[in-house]
């Protein structure tokens, strides 16, 4: 699986209905028109909320169904600090606390500088909040919607579209394996609903790629939690 133009995927179809069916989640929406007022650099909301709202739809349930948090990457390397990342995400949580939902605010400049203490594997110092999308566990859940002119108007998914309306889960050939399943996790919990809209996914693509062995219990149960009745095996 390859990485594509993000910048390309705005004028595909599927890339309009994936922009379309995202924002049919009032929280994306009202994130989105209000994020150029934050004056984050770089700011893109991501993940979960995009891709989780495009399977709820998919899959006949409410746009806003099992969404735990809303998460928004920037990228600011002139305060690399715990302390500035937290005044941010203050800032945000005041600034959307209408809305009653978790907004969480990552400072995709400063991940080298914890990440190898809190997973115990290096790191690279990342260029921009899109490199923070390409490191997903999964490559289908590697989306941003960014808004710079009022509207979205910029969609990044550097491995495109098809897989997320396929249902298809694969390990991030970005990511080692050792390392990932801590992250999986998250991705986990957030696809492991009833009614999910996953229609292809397998527990052997972890094994195969080394991630069985270094999965706690509980992580490796999340993983077999995911509705079985539409799935089929991802090559």
């Amino acid at each position: 699986m390859t990485r594509s133009s993000g910048a390309a995927l705005c004028a595909d179809s599927l890339a309009a209905q994936f922009i379309a069916q995202a924002l049919e989640n009032p929280n994306n929406r009202v994130i989105l028109e209000r994020l150029p007022a934050l004056r984050l650099p770089d700011a893109w909301l991501v993940a979960g909320c995009l891709f989780q709202t495009v399977w709820n739809l998919q899959s006949g349930r409410a746009a806003t169904a099992g969404i735990k948090d809303y998460d928004l990457f920037y990228f600011d390397t002139s305060d690399l600090s715990a302390q500035a990342e937290t005044q941010v995400g203050q800032h945000v949580e005041a600034r959307f606390s209408d809305l009653n939902v978790t907004i969480e605010a990552k400072n995709q400049a400063r991940v080298h500088t914890w990440y190898p203490q809190w997973f115990g594997q290096p790191y690279p110092a990342l260029t921009g909040s899109r490199d923070g999308i390409d490191r997903f566990l999964v490559p289908c859940t590697c989306v941003g919607l960014q808004n710079a002119s009022g509207s979205p108007d910029a969609l990044y998914a550097p491995y495109g579209l098809h897989d997320l309306y396929g249902g298809v889960l694969r390990p991030n050939p970005l990511i080692d394996p050792t390392a990932a399943c801590s992250a999986t996790r998250q991705t986990a919990t957030g696809v492991a609903g009833p009614g999910c809209g996953l229609t292809r996914v397998e527990t052997g693509i972890w094994a195969s790629a080394g991630l069985a062995g270094s999965c706690s219990a509980a992580t490796r149960q999340k993983i077999l939690s995911i509705p079985r009745r539409r799935i089929r095996a991802a090559e």
